[in-house]
């Protein structure tokens, strides 16, 4: 792949997303996609389904390549190297030590049946990065207090709720330590009565300042705690700015049209 250009990174610029096109088959889901994330901020993506939102968020990680532009991290371009006017995708194991960084909580809560919450938080720590098993349980427990779950420890995933267990995914991710911290739809895959859990805990990170990227439809939690809101449509960036421009005073017809179907 070539590259498109060679960005010169603000240093309080954690994220940068610089032209980035990603296709699959035929169907071109992002076009030239451009976007920064500052440190300690809130940026979240509000979009149709198929607009590209959590496709982008899952190039950030390099679950899904991309075709052409670039992503950097931290100082890190994701995913691969420069060589000449070239850049080459990784290695896997690369690209493994640079998801360290990057914290991901899916739709689903992707947690191992087998373990309990407690053992699903310490897993990555000790068999990743080589923590010793005691500093990863002593630090599980502190972000099952964090996420309002410390006395939930010894459950296992069916024990718990579809909140508890997405509380228990973020701790898990939060056990790495990351740099930035990646939402695709947190809340869509739960009852009504459950989301407010998940949210509080998400709108405390941001309070700590961790730098969060949000794929998600919960317009009060966009206009309550987003830095930066960012609609998309079609594979582009319609508009982006902060709650009180995008969500109460958008530009764009579009944006306007999506915010009175949601809210």
């Amino acid at each position: 792949m070539s590259a498109v250009e060679n960005p010169t990174v603000p240093a309080d610029a954690l994220v940068q997303v610089r032209r980035v096109r990603k296709s699959f088959g035929v169907h071109q889901v992002l076009r030239d996609v451009s976007l920064e994330v500052q440190a300690g901020t809130v940026t979240v993506l509000l979009g149709p389904s198929g607009s590209g939102k959590s496709t982008l968020l899952r190039c950030v990680n390099h679950l899904e390549t991309i075709d052409g532009g670039r992503i950097v991290v931290d100082g890190d371009l994701i995913g691969y190297r420069q060589a000449g006017d070239k850049i080459h995708e990784m290695t896997a194991r690369q690209i493994a030590r640079q998801r360290r960084g990057i914290g991901m909580v899916f739709q689903q809560f992707n947690l191992f049946p087998h373990m309990t919450a407690l053992e699903n938080i310490v897993e990555a720590p000790v068999g990743v990065v080589g923590r010793s098993r005691a500093a990863a349980r002593d630090r599980a427990r502190g972000l099952l207090d964090r996420v309002g779950l410390v006395d939930f420890a010894d459950h296992y995933p069916a024990q718990l709720s579809g909140g508890q267990q997405q509380r228990i995914a973020i701790a898990r991710a939060l056990a790495m330590e990351p740099r930035v911290m990646l939402f695709d739809e947190p809340t869509s895959a739960l009852d009504p009565e459950l989301v407010g859990d998940v949210l509080d805990v998400m709108k405390e990170l941001a309070r700590d300042g961790m730098t969060m990227i949000v794929v998600t439809h919960e317009i009060g939690f966009a206009r309550s705690v987003a830095d930066q809101v960012v609609f998309m449509d079609g594979g582009v960036v319609v508009e982006a700015g902060p709650p009180s421009d995008v969500i109460d005073n958008p530009q764009r017809q579009r944006t306007r049209s999506f915010l009175q179907s949601v809210m």
